[in-house]
């Protein structure tokens, strides 16, 4: 599994995208496994970079479908197939895009965290997590392990445990010396090995719209 660009596995996802992420991983599933039981049908299941993405999620309804640089508008069957999906005309509240390393299915959501309620679903095959930033700095984890969920917790907060405190759980000891999310991130890099590559990421990743 490859590097991102600043030469660590998970930890560019802090730089990448800044103030709100999600980043969800399942053992044992493939990227459209993982599509499939955070509810996404198979039909509306549409390939897209991640700026496509983001411009979709941006957009107001009013705007022509013309101000989306990724999109030839004159395409007749890209727009219906968008439109059948639920990308267009109301911009979708997330967009989730999966893609896989070896071993793992990943999803990273920008904004919101729509698969964290899934979590007991992505592990019946193993293990899952799901790492959230929000906006405000908000940080939470959650792990799943063969199809139960065993803690959800937000790194330096002891008292917002539910479940089985990390350390317990899973060996991970916050000490404060970096963003909690991107202790973690860096906890997943050692053990189990997690490691995405950036420039698949940015590419073109089957994606589904949710509202």
């Amino acid at each position: 599994m490859n590097c991102g660009p600043t030469g660590n596995g998970l930890r560019w996802l802090d730089a990448a995208y800044g103030s709100s992420f999600t980043l969800t991983l399942s053992e044992g599933l493939s990227s459209y496994e993982l599509l499939h039981r955070v509810g996404a049908e198979e039909r509306h299941i549409v390939p897209l970079t991640r700026s496509a993405a983001y411009e979709l999620l941006l957009r107001d309804e009013e705007d022509h479908i013309s101000d989306l640089d990724f999109l030839d508008w004159e395409d007749e069957a890209a727009v219906a197939r968008l439109t059948s999906a639920g990308f267009l005309p109301t911009p979708p509240e997330t967009i989730v895009r999966a893609g896989s390393v070896v071993g793992w299915a990943y999803a990273l959501e920008e904004f919101h965290c729509r698969t964290d309620r899934y979590l007991a679903a992505l592990s019946e095959r193993g293990r899952a997590f799901c790492v959230h930033r929000n906006a405000k700095g908000f940080s939470r984890v959650g792990y799943a392990r063969r199809g139960d969920e065993v803690t959800s917790f937000e790194p330096g907060m002891p008292h917002l445990v539910n479940g089985t405190p990390a350390e317990a759980a899973l060996g991970f000891v916050y000490d404060g010396d970096e963003p909690g999310d991107v202790a973690f991130l860096r906890f997943l890099e050692g053990e189990p090995g997690l490691y995405l590559p950036w420039e698949e990421t940015e590419a073109e990743l089957p994606a589904a719209a949710f509202t």
